[in-house]
C-alpha cells in the first residue's frame, strides 16, 4: 500500500480507539448506576433499571444505530455527528449487559458483610462504598474484560454511517486496491492486537485491585501443616498442653 493509504488506515484506528474509549466510559457509568439500582429497596428503582436493560439488551445495536443517527433528528430535531451517535448507541446497549455484570457481582457478596455493615449502623451508601463495592469490583473486571473486546468488535457497526473507523477506512483501502484477502487479513490483525493490548491492562488492573484482598498463604506452609499446628490459649500455653 502506499503511504496515502496507511494514513488512511491510521486514521481509522484512531477513530476506532476514540470511539471505543467513549463508549467504555459511557457504558460504564450506565451499567454501575443500572446495576446497583436493581438492587435497591425501592420497587420502583428496580422496575426502571430492569426497564431499561431489558430494552437495550433485547434490541440490535446496529438497528440503535440506525435509530440514533437518522430517526433522533425526525423525532426530536437531535442531529448528532456520527462520533456522538456511535457512542450513544454502543454505550447504552453495552451499558445494559454491563448491568447485569454489576447486579451479579454485588448479590455474590457474602449477605453476611451487609448484615455487619446494619450493625455497624452504616447508611446504605455508607455499606456500598465500604464494604460492596470494595469487594464486588475485582469479580466484575474479567466479564468486563470480556464486553469491552466484543464493544471493541461492535465498533466496526458505526461504518454504515459513513464514519471513518478502521472497518470502513480498509474498506476504502479494499475498493482501491481491489485486494480484498490482504486487506481484510490486515483489519484482523489490527482487530486482534487492540483486543490483546485490552486483555494485558484488564488483567493488570484485576491483579492491582485484587491485591490486599485477602491474605496470600506462607509459601512453603501446607494447609495441613496450618490446621494442625499448636495453638497457644494467649495465656502461654498451649491448648491441651500439660502443665
Amino acid at each position: 500500500m502506499t503511504s496515502g493509504l496507511w494514513e488512511l488506515v491510521l486514521k481509522g484506528i484512531w477513530t476506532t480507539v476514540q470511539l471505543l474509549v467513549f463508549s467504555a466510559l459511557l457504558g460504564a457509568a450506565v451499567a454501575f448506576v443500572a446495576g446497583v439500582a436493581r438492587t435497591h429497596r425501592l420497587w420502583i428503582v428496580r422496575f426502571l433499571a430492569g426497564l431499561y436493560t431489558e430494552v437495550f439488551r433485547g434490541t440490535s445495536a446496529l438497528v440503535m444505530i440506525f435509530w440514533v443517527f437518522f430517526v433522533l433528528p425526525i423525532a426530536f430535531g437531535w442531529q448528532l455527528v456520527p462520533m456522538w451517535a456511535g457512542t450513544l448507541a454502543l454505550g447504552l446497549t453495552y451499558g445494559a449487559y454491563g448491568s447485569e455484570i454489576v447486579r451479579g457481582a454485588l448479590k455474590a457478596v457474602d449477605p453476611a458483610q451487609q448484615e455487619g455493615g446494619i450493625a455497624l449502623s452504616f447508611t446504605p451508601w455508607q455499606r456500598m462504598r465500604l464494604i460492596l463495592l470494595p469487594q464486588a469490583v475485582p469479580e466484575m473486571i474479567p466479564p468486563f474484560s470480556n464486553l469491552l473486546i466484543e464493544l471493541l468488535k461492535g465498533t466496526a457497526l458505526v461504518s454504515v454511517m459513513g464514519m471513518g473507523d478502521l472497518a470502513f477506512s480498509g474498506n476504502l483501502v479494499r475498493l482501491a486496491l481491489q485486494e480484498s484477502a490482504e486487506i481484510y487479513s490486515y483489519l484482523l490483525v489490527i482487530y486482534f492486537v487492540i483486543a490483546f493490548l485490552l486483555t494485558r491492562v484488564m488483567r493488570g488492573l484485576e491483579k492491582k485491585l485484587k491485591a490486599g484482598v485477602g491474605k496470600e498463604p506462607q509459601r512453603g506452609v501446607s494447609v495441613k501443616d496450618e490446621l494442625t499446628r499448636p495453638q497457644t490459649t494467649g495465656v502461654g500455653g498451649s491448648i491441651g498442653g500439660a502443665s
